[in-house]
C-alpha cells in the first residue's frame, strides 16, 4: 500500500536563534539561501507533517473543485513527487476552502494540517513542502 506524505522544511541551518539577523531583508536572504542549498550540497532537514493512504488522498482531491490547485496536488499521483512553495499557497488554500463541504471529517483534518503549512509559507516565503509517494 502506498502513502502520500507531505514533508516540510523542519530545521534551519543556523545553530542558534541569535545567529538569525533581525533585519527582514537579511532574514529572507538566509531563508532563500537555505532553500536553495540542496543545489550546492546542503541537505534540507525535512520532517513529515501529513500522511495519508494513496486511495484516501485521491478521494480527498476529488472533493476539490476542478482547476489548477487540484491538478497541482494530483501531480504526486502521476510523478511520485511534487514541491509546493509560497507561489502555490493562495491557490491551494482557496481550493481547500471551497472543497471543504464535500470532504469527510478525516479529509478536513488533512486540509486543516495543509492550511497550517500554507500559512507558515505565507509568513516565511522560502519555506516549502515536498510531497512524495512512499511505498509501505
Amino acid at each position: 500500500m502506498s502513502r502520500i506524505v507531505f514533508h516540510a522544511l523542519g530545521r534551519k541551518f543556523l545553530q542558534r536563534e541569535e545567529d538569525m539577523p533581525a533585519d527582514d531583508n537579511a532574514r529572507q536572504v538566509i531563508y532563500q539561501t537555505l532553500a536553495l542549498g540542496h543545489h550546492i550540497g546542503v541537505i534540507d532537514c525535512l520532517q513529515p507533517r501529513i500522511s495519508c493512504p494513496e486511495e484516501g488522498y485521491a478521494e480527498w482531491l476529488a472533493a476539490l473543485p476542478e482547476g489548477e490547485a487540484r491538478r497541482k496536488l494530483a501531480g504526486v499521483l502521476r510523478f511520485g513527487e511534487i514541491m509546493i512553495d509560497a507561489s502555490h499557497a493562495a491557490l491551494l488554500a482557496l481550493a481547500l476552502s471551497r472543497g471543504r463541504d464535500a470532504m469527510s471529517e478525516r479529509q478536513r483534518g488533512w486540509s486543516d494540517a495543509l492550511m497550517r503549512e500554507l500559512a507558515a509559507m505565507d509568513a516565511e516565503p522560502a519555506l516549502y513542502l515536498m510531497v512524495k509517494r512512499h511505498e509501505d
